[in-house]
């Protein structure tokens, strides 16, 4: 179509526009355009975050490596704690302590906790960085190697500044954001027995017999992190240096020989996928917590309640206390409750351990054939004396 002097052409594209349709390639390798490969560093902001706080406890964070969205670690501030996990109602049965959720590291070590009995045998140990973030780390060193080489070989000036400059700013970073678990320990002195019992949200208990050391580790006193550099004022300066880096690797690499953007781009592609698995797996995972020693026991009948009075009713005979009940908002506060709670703690004092075998333990620890389970000795109907209490206070006041 054309009109004066100025001419524009329309292409229709399918077979069914003519025979001289074809699909357009480009004609040789030196025809395709990868200016934009630069970009592709900077993509993936959402994996690298997913688990960049865990994987700077890592030493191997201080590793030169190729990894996208540096700039997601080239914050302003860093944070002072880690953040709490679940959202719960933690008592502790002896000390009258409480928190309103499950702080980070005792939230992962539970991840996988159903409403069970455990009994924490140690837990002042350095929590680590798992597996699967060691082995991503490990991959984007090796592809900055093999960049570094290809870069040497083909003679490419830029690539090589490219290389150096990326994978040198994820050791800018790891140095800036390398910090390790601090978890407190009590003053020397008397403590009562750290017991603890947690809430969840959907009505499940889980009852921890520790020492006061554990529970105040793990579920009270706050989790601190200690940064290798702690001067606020140093870790912006890196921030800065940081940019400035990735800015000379991005114009670097977006002048880089036709040949090494393929191979940069391929690299990324590979580095971002594995990011995002790596991101995608379950938290407990990016965790080496092998170094906490906990044994779960079981309850005489099973886990399982028909209603929120059994499950309270199991707790409180795990427990053998109703105090944290009361401190914890776990029951109302009415006259009935009041009666029934009184009547569970005088049941729960006949609660004993027997000898069994949990069949499918979440921690089996070391003896998991000589597993215990607990019961009292004549079994108490928890719903029927809650009903019972219910209809002698309808009949009274009538």
């Amino acid at each position: 179509m054309s009109g004066g002097g100025n001419n524009v052409t329309i292409s229709m594209p399918g077979p069914g526009w003519g025979p001289g349709w074809q699909m357009l390639w480009p004609p040789s390798f030196s025809s395709f355009q990868l200016d934009i490969v630069g970009f592709l560093a900077i993509l993936g902001e959402g994996s690298v975050t997913a688990n960049a706080q865990i994987s700077a406890l890592s030493s191997l964070s201080l590793l030169p490596r190729l990894m996208p969205a540096p700039q997601a670690l080239l914050l302003p501030t860093r944070p002072a704690t880690l953040e709490p996990t679940t959202k719960a109602t933690v008592s502790g049965v002896f000390n009258g302590n409480g928190k309103d959720h499950v702080y980070h590291v005792a939230g992962i070590l539970l991840s996988k906790c159903q409403g069970e009995y455990a009994d924490y045998k140690r837990a002042f140990c350095q929590s680590e960085c798992g597996w699967s973030d060691a082995y991503v780390t490990l991959l984007g060193f090796t592809l900055s190697v093999i960049l570094f080489t290809i870069s040497i070989v083909f003679g490419d000036g830029m690539s090589l500044v490219a290389t150096l400059s990326l994978s040198l700013l994820s050791t800018l970073t790891g140095v800036g954001n390398s910090w390790r678990l601090e978890l407190p320990k009590r003053n020397a002195g008397f403590a009562p027995p750290g017991d603890i019992v947690i809430k969840w949200a959907n009505g499940r208990y889980l009852v921890i017999r520790c020492d006061e050391d554990v529970a105040r580790a793990l579920f009270f006193a706050p989790e601190r992190i200690d940064y290798l550099i702690p001067s606020a004022a140093i870790y912006r300066l890196i921030s800065l240096v940081g940019t400035l880096m990735l800015l000379l690797g991005v114009i670097a690499l977006a002048n880089a020989r036709l040949e090494l953007q393929f191979a940069w781009g391929g690299a990324y592609i590979i580095i971002n996928g594995l990011y995002w698995i790596a991101a995608a797996m379950a938290p407990r995972l990016h965790w080496d917590l092998s170094c906490h020693d906990v044994e779960e026991q079981g309850i005489v009948g099973g886990n399982a309640n028909a209603n929120f009075t059994e499950a309270l009713w199991k707790a409180i005979m795990l427990t053998k206390s109703t105090d944290w009940v009361v401190n914890g908002n776990a029951a109302p506060r009415t006259d009935a409750w009041k009666e029934w709670l009184h009547q569970a703690r005088d049941r729960a004092q006949t609660a004993e351990a027997y000898k069994s075998i949990l069949e499918k333990p979440l921690w089996p620890g070391k003896a998991p054939d000589k597993g215990v389970s607990w019961g009292v000795r004549e079994k108490w109907d928890a719903k029927e004396a809650w009903d019972h209490i219910i209809k002698a206070q309808a009949a009274d006041a009538v």
